[in-house]
């Protein structure tokens, strides 16, 4: 197997890998050494006079003001942010009224405005708290409305101008021009300037062309004012990679390589000829290997020779800080030109607090402390002054404590002025910074500062305008801390490298940020599953070694039934083939027969007893021990996965930890379960090859848990992928009859196991027919004991995602393109239909289809793959044959062209679909289609009507700045799981627990609290307190979550419930049940449910309705039934409900004796389960993060 372009580091980069994710402990004691002593007397009066000058101007300290008048911590502060970061770009007026009354609507804007404070804070304020109030004198009156009687009064529509002029206040504070001329014409005397050209990164290629050009013209312009001083006085460039290039990334680094470096070379050539400085600007961590490589080769170029305008941004907050300078002074050296260095403390934080956590990193990149961050900043600026002969320092801070501390390293009054400059952010800096380039004899001191200046429109602002106010906002700020009166200078202005010193042990991390695997920490005891971080390319060279390794076994699978001998049958082979290319041969798999599930069966129902006495405890620290096996073990699955399942590696990396959290998560749960709760027996687990480790392993650890014995059934195309994690688990413990193996045609093997009669439930991921029929199959019998036999089914959706205008296209179009693709499209979880808001569809759409073509299919194996194979020739015919179908009905169709690389394998190209209307789309289309319809704004709630009539209720996202929207989509919208402003697949265990409803399945949701219920006799007799509320419609308790992110689970009625009872007590335990749920009680009209009715109170009497005659020719959708009555009846109505059209509905049947024993019919069934997963950082980063202390 060929990874493709992996570099290992060596030398001072083999250094800079080693620290990118090491222990704060180990990365500060370092750090105190290399900056010594610090801030000293002189260093500590000079900071006390700046600040006192910085707090003393106010009018100067507009942003001050305004992030002290709006705090981060308040409804205020983020709904300021929120306004800031969509306002001026959203398209239409409608949706822009919605937003502003969303924000305003219950702000205490009021407040605010007699507080001290800047024109620029006044101004906001008064306009939002207009804004605001004209709101709550007006509760019932739409926007439209109000705008309307205001202007019949002579007005106009106040609310939206106002609020619309404080956020245009905020745009121009941070812009020094709309354009670059505008910008060089507004420019300060006797500053310095680097400008920067504001805009997202490029999605698509047309995007970066238009950046690149951007960039040109602009260095053109400052080029024809350059006065010929050299790139240390003249103004330069920022650049942004990611604007000239749309895969600015790891992954894709033999691309950028060829195309973007070509591009960078034309710019510097520009700056060089214009004698200009060209900066390249720093963005997230991951990123960071990749920038380094290109500016090596920059540096390498002959064609940029003798010019020092070089420029690169180090980040103090990466623990790769003082390495990264370290290979910058080496590398100027080695190039013989001299560096400019620019060093700032770092503006992605909070994301790459999210992103470590999210993928499980072992650390993080950054330090979990501001003050850490701080001695990082001393500890590389001393560096780089001694360094001065070979680069060119920087220093980018409006912490008057840190510029003190520099400019007395840098020699104070006595150093060398032009040896160092200091740079601050237009629109923050000038009363810090106006003192700082003051002539010495009117006390200033005389150093030079170079202003960040952006450039462009205020819709291109929103993005930096946000991260300007999150960094600032925060309460460890200095900015923030200043603006405080309250707050003592002295205390504003301790000695970071004291401080960092005092902690036990030095170096501890922040207390509120656990590192990644112990994230579910306190909410749950387990460990979060290990990742792999794909953009280190150390980690990529075991990677690809361990891939090698797994490419070269014998991979086989077989039955595993516990009294027969393992010995292989080559007669019996079948060869598994590589979906991507059917030239290798992955394995070799013998399918179980008949025979040999019977006698599986019956050793399963043996064992069960044996295994059902065994401690739950015991069970659970056999799934803990296989979640390490797994885990240990993962780069052989990984690979086997890649091969079999045809997964890319990114993929392969999550299918793995899935597993593993499976395995934690039910074994928390086992753990849990009252002794009395019984295991059902020998339980049948059937799994889909789209996820063969982790759905396979999460249904098998669920039943083990419960303490059933389980007959493992993979799809037939995985089944090397099951029988490595069978082997994991045997080898944890778990007896041989307790888990056995049968591989097999689900036609064939796995019917043979669902009409096994000693089978005693069946757990099932796949389609909807099959999971009918298996629904129909089970109703033709009782258990042992005379019960329904259990079916847990997880089918698949027509699952879609709505984008509004107030959606920030950039965001929704990278989720969107993960949401259908990955996986090519093989999820059940994947978008399959895109529903855009008519304001902004011509433009979303055109960013979605640039954004497609820069996808790479090919194998899987390859890091640079975006889309890999479908599973099998019969997959690739069924979706091929939709597609043209949609061709034949004059839907415009829209493909990517596969390249040669796709021929040996089953490859459908990533495909756009136009349709008219959500009904177009009848089915599931299992691949890389999606379909996209457009829709006006006042046409929303049709459309969410349309998409609950498809019946599927699997995955939903919604892209959208306004909460009552999505308020408003949660409560009306039938789905399992919902996400908000995020992709919409990737469920985490216990964070998101995954199902659906409806068409799209049974329920209990895998990886959620009430899943091993459904596996023990009798289910769950009463909810427990926490979801006692779902008897008055709703339930919500929060989930676990990474940073900038928010979990909900929701409890809610199922509905209409079917009660049929054969006696008053009878009808009188269904109506309970029914009434703890909040759901409504549907009695076959008899003499016990009459003589319940008679009985009833006047409430309850409102949930209760009788239906005469037989219940199933009513038009009543049934979600549940219960049903009281002997083995004989009960079979025949379970036949019944069995029968219907539409969603499989679970049964319940309890005897008249059973009731009496003090049996209760199972809660779990009657409720509906929903996972709200919402990105509390879309509108640009995570505010209570940074608000943290």
């Amino acid at each position: 197997m060929h990874l493709g372009d992996i570099h290992p580091p060596a030398g001072l980069r083999a250094r800079i890998a080693a620290a990118h994710r090491r222990p704060e402990t180990e990365c500060v004691p370092e750090l105190l050494q290399h900056a010594g002593s610090s801030c000293g007397s002189a260093a500590r009066a000079l900071a006390l006079r700046l600040a006192q000058g910085q707090r003393d101007k106010s009018d100067g300290n507009k942003i001050l003001n305004l992030i002290q008048v709006f705090s981060l911590s308040s409804h205020e502060g983020v709904a300021l942010m929120c306004l800031a970061e969509a306002l001026l770009r959203i398209p239409d007026q409608a949706t822009r009224d919605a937003l502003v009354r969303d924000k305003l609507a219950g702000g205490a804007w009021s407040l605010h405005r007699g507080e001290p404070a800047s024109l620029l804070a006044r101004a906001a304020s008064w306009g939002l708290m207009l804004g605001g109030r004209l709101l709550e004198d007006h509760p019932g009156t739409s926007l439209p409305e109000l705008a309307a009687q205001l202007a019949a009064k002579g007005g106009e529509p106040l609310i939206r101008r106002t609020a619309s002029a404080a956020v245009s206040l905020l745009g121009r504070q941070f812009v020094v021009g709309r354009t670059i001329q505008q910008a060089l014409a507004n420019s300060r005397r006797g500053y310095r300037y680097s400008y920067d050209m504001l805009g997202e990164a490029a999605m698509t290629e047309e995007d970066a062309r238009r950046y690149y050009v951007a960039y040109e013209s602009a260095i053109h312009a400052i080029g024809g004012l350059s006065q010929g001083r050299g790139a240390r006085e003249e103004p330069g460039i920022s650049i942004k990679l990611s604007a000239l290039h749309p895969r600015y990334s790891r992954a894709q680094r033999a691309k950028v390589m060829a195309e973007l470096l070509p591009r960078l070379v034309s710019l510097a050539e520009l700056a060089r000829h214009y004698g200009l400085g060209m900066n390249i600007d720093a963005e997230e961590s991951e990123r960071l290997e990749l920038s380094l490589d290109l500016l090596e080769a920059l540096c390498a170029d002959g064609r940029l020779a003798d010019w020092d305008g070089m420029g690169f941004v180090v980040q103090a907050y990466q623990k790769r800080a003082l390495a990264v300078v370290d290979y910058l002074i080496d590398l100027a050296h080695r190039r013989d030109r001299r560096l400019m260095l620019r060093l700032v403390k770092g503006a992605y934080w909070d994301g790459e607090i999210k992103r470590a956590q999210l993928g499980g990193m072992a650390d993080y990149p950054v330090y979990t402390r501001k003050i850490h961050t701080d001695v990082s900043y001393l500890a590389c600026a001393r560096r780089m002054l001694e360094a001065r002969s070979h680069i060119y320092p920087q220093f980018a801070t409006h912490n008057a404590l840190t510029l003190a501390t520099v400019y007395d390293m840098a020699g104070g009054s006595g150093g060398d002025p032009g040896s160092y400059e200091f740079q601050c952010l237009h629109g923050m800096g000038e009363a810090l910074y106006d003192q700082v380039v003051g002539a010495p004899e009117q006390g200033g001191l005389g150093r030079p500062c170079r202003i960040y200046a952006p450039v462009g429109s205020y819709d291109r602002l929103l993005a930096y305008l946000v991260r300007r106010l999150l960094e600032n906002g925060a309460n460890t700020s200095f900015l923030h801390q200043l603006g405080d009166s309250a707050v003592q200078l002295d205390r504003l202005l301790l000695d970071p490298v004291e401080q960092a010193r005092t902690f036990r042990p030095v170096g501890r991390p922040h207390e509120k940020i656990p590192l990644p695997e112990n994230l579910l920490r306190p909410m749950e005891q387990r460990l979060n599953s290990a990742g792999l971080d794909l953009d280190d390319d150390a980690a990529l060279q075991v990677l690809a070694a361990g891939l090698a390794q797994s490419a070269a076994k014998d991979w086989r699978a077989y039955p595993l039934v516990a009294a027969q001998p393992l010995s292989w049958d080559a007669s019996r082979a079948r060869p598994v083939l590589n979906p991507a290319d059917h030239r290798d041969v992955v394995g070799m798999v013998v399918e179980a027969n008949r025979d040999e599930v019977d006698q599986a069966v019956d050793l399963a129902a043996q064992a069960a007893g044996a295994w059902a006495v065994v401690p739950p405890a015991q069970r659970a620290a056999c799934l803990r021990r296989a979640a390490h096996i797994l885990e240990e073990g993962r780069v052989d699955l990984m690979g086997l996965i890649v091969r079999e399942a045809g997964k890319s590696l990114p993929s392969a990396v999550a299918e793995v930890r899935e597993a593993v959290d499976f395995l934690r998560y039910y074994a928390e749960r086992a753990a849990a379960l009252p002794p009395a709760a019984q295991p059902l027996g020998p339980v049948a687990c059937i799994s889909p090859w789209n996820f063969p480790l982790a759905i396979f392993t999460g249904q098998v650890a669920a039943a083990l848990a419960a303490g059933n014995t389980v007959l493992a059934k993979p799809a037939e195309q995985t089944s090397l992928v099951a029988a490595q994690a069978v082997a994991a688990l045997h080898a944890a413990g778990i007896p041989a009859a307790a888990l056995q193996l049968l591989p097999g045609a689900g036609e064939n093997t796995g019917a043979a196991l669902v009409e096994n009669p000693q089978l005693a439930g069946v757990m099932f991921t796949g389609s909807l027919d099959v999971a009918k029929s298996i629904a129909a199959t089970l109703a033709q019998r009782l258990d042992a004991a005379g019960r329904i036999i259990p079916l847990i089914a997880e089918t698949g959706g027509v699952n879609a995602m709505i984008v509004d205008s107030s959606a920030l296209a950039e965001q929704a179009v990278a989720d969107i393109l993960v949401s259908a693709f990955d996986s090519a499209g093989q999820r059940c979880s994947a978008l399959r239909l895109l529903c855009v808001q008519e304001d902004c569809a011509d433009s979303l759409l055109e960013m979605l289809r640039g954004a497609v073509a820069q996808l790479r299919m090919g194998r899987p194996e390859c890091i640079d793959t975006d889309v890999g194979p479908l599973i099998d020739a019969a997959s690739q015919a069924a979706v091929d044959a939709h597609i043209q179908g949609m061709r034949a009905a004059g839907f415009g169709v829209e493909q990517l062209e596969p390249g040669t690389e796709c021929q040996h394998g089953t490859f459908v190209p990533p495909t756009l679909v136009m349709l008219d209307a959500v009904a177009d789309l009848e089915r599931e289309v299992f691949g890389p289609v999606l379909h996209i319809v457009r829709y006006r704004r006042d046409e929303l709630d049709g459309l969410i009507d349309a998409i609950n009539a498809k019946g599927y209720g699997l995955t939903f996202g919604v892209h959208t700045r306004l909460d009552g929207l999505v308020s408003h989509i949660v409560e009306r919208l039938r789905a399992g799981n919902i996400y908000v402003n995020r992709n919409m697949i990737g469920a985490v265990v216990g964070m998101q627990p995954f199902g659906g409803e409806g068409l799209s399945g049974t329920g209990p949701k895998a990886g959620g609290p009430l899943y091993l219920w459904r596996l023990v006799e009798g289910g769950l007799p009463a909810l427990p307190p926490e979801y006692a509320a779902v008897r008055d419609g709703l339930c919500e308790t929060a989930l676990p979550a990474p940073a900038g992110e928010a979990n909900t689970y929701r409890l809610a009625p199922r509905g209409s419930v079917l009660c049929r009872a054969a006696s008053e007590s009878g009808a009188q335990a269904q109506l309970a049940a029914c009434l703890a749920t909040g759901n409504r009680a549907v009695f076959v009209q008899n003499e016990a449910s009459l003589a319940l009715a008679a009985a009833c109170s006047f409430e309850q009497r409102e949930r209760l309705e009788l239906v005469c005659g037989d219940p199933f020719t009513h038009s009543i959708a049934y979600q549940a039934a219960l049903f009281e009555g002997g083995a004989d009846e009960l079979m025949r109505f379970n036949q019944s409900v069995a029968a219907l059209d539409g969603p499989i509905v679970a049964v319940q049947g309890l005897s008249a004796k059973a009731l009496a024993q003090g049996a209760r019919y199972a809660l779990e069934c009657l409720v509906r389960e929903c996972s709200v997963s919402v990105n509390t950082a879309a509108a640009g980063g995570n505010a209570s993060l940074l608000a943290m202390d």
